[in-house]
């Protein structure tokens, strides 16, 4: 009987501290999620309060009574924020498609094929990852205006086809592939090409869906090398459209109209992550994992 009673003490502290595990867990990630989440809701919130309220806040407020979309009218009225949207389009749909030819064929070719010096090269390509991106981007400007293709599509695009990083990791992905699979294409006498396109990239397919994503979020949120290699309002991206409403705040920076544009600039991306990001996870798990 004694034993039957400490038993069920056991199992009752047990339970309790289990409880209490939970509670503490399920706190803290709220707690996180408030975290992360709160600038998204300061992001709207912002953008939903009127100019002179927003100014005449000498404390600011989680919350507004009189909430406006006139922020998002000034966004598209103040400066050319639609024309600005589609730029932004073109660049980082025809980026992506370069970029996505780039790698695929650099990744097979240091997967699969055998060439002389192969894994010298591999390692000298690598070292490119060790160089600053500040003296990247003095050369590519420096090329571009060598080339006069600054204020151009060209210009904005061409030095952002490549990236190292996803070479290396799309080649660790087709690594993965048993060699098997490419002999017996050999015996039947499929070509390297054919055995990429039939066999290679539909078995990546996850790490591919992955790379495209996270390159669309990085051309979409480009700023530094926009800013820096266009000076003509026909080839402005979002940044661009960002720093001018910024600007147009009437003697002060107009904050709610250039959060508005923010929101409207981030929706795309967010409902992109949402719908992917199972498929975001798999790509990076599965071009990390060896064998």
């Amino acid at each position: 009987m004694e034993n039957e009673m400490d038993y069920g003490k056991i199992e009752k502290r047990a339970r309790i501290r289990k409880n209490v595990s939970n509670i503490i867990t399920y706190a803290l990630l709220v707690f996180w999620g408030i975290l992360v989440l709160f600038p998204f809701y300061w992001m709207l919130l912002t953008s939903l309060k009127s100019y002179g309220a927003y100014n005449s806040e000498y404390i600011p407020s989680f919350f507004t009574l009189s909430p406006t979309l006139q922020n998002y009218v000034d966004a598209f009225t103040t400066v050319s924020l639609g024309r600005y949207l589609v730029n932004t389009t073109i660049f980082t749909v025809t980026t992506t498609a370069l970029m996505l030819a780039v790698i695929v064929f650099a990744a097979f070719a240091f997967a699969r094929l055998e060439f002389k010096g192969k894994s010298i090269v591999f390692v000298l390509f690598l070292s490119l990852m060790m160089i600053p991106n500040e003296l990247v981007i003095i050369t590519n400007f420096v090329t571009v205006t060598n080339l006069d293709m600054r204020n151009s599509f060209p210009g904005l695009i061409l030095p952002s086809v490549t990236s190292v990083f996803y070479i290396y990791l799309l080649k660790e992905n087709f690594e993965q592939i048993p060699d098997n699979l490419y002999y017996a294409a050999k015996v039947d006498g499929t070509s390297d090409l054919k055995y990429l396109f039939r066999v290679m990239i539909p078995i990546s397919k996850p790490t591919l869906i992955t790379i495209t994503i996270l390159k669309v979020i990085e051309c979409w949120n480009s700023y530094v090398w926009p800013r820096l290699i266009t000076d003509d309002e026909n080839y402005f991206l979002v940044s661009n459209g960002i720093q001018e409403i910024r600007e147009n705040g009437f003697g002060r920076e107009n904050i709610p109209a250039m959060m508005a544009a923010v929101v409207v600039i981030s929706v795309p991306l967010i409902v992109l992550f949402l719908i992917f990001h199972k498929k975001i996870m798999a790509g990076v798990s599965r071009g990390g994992t060896k064998g």
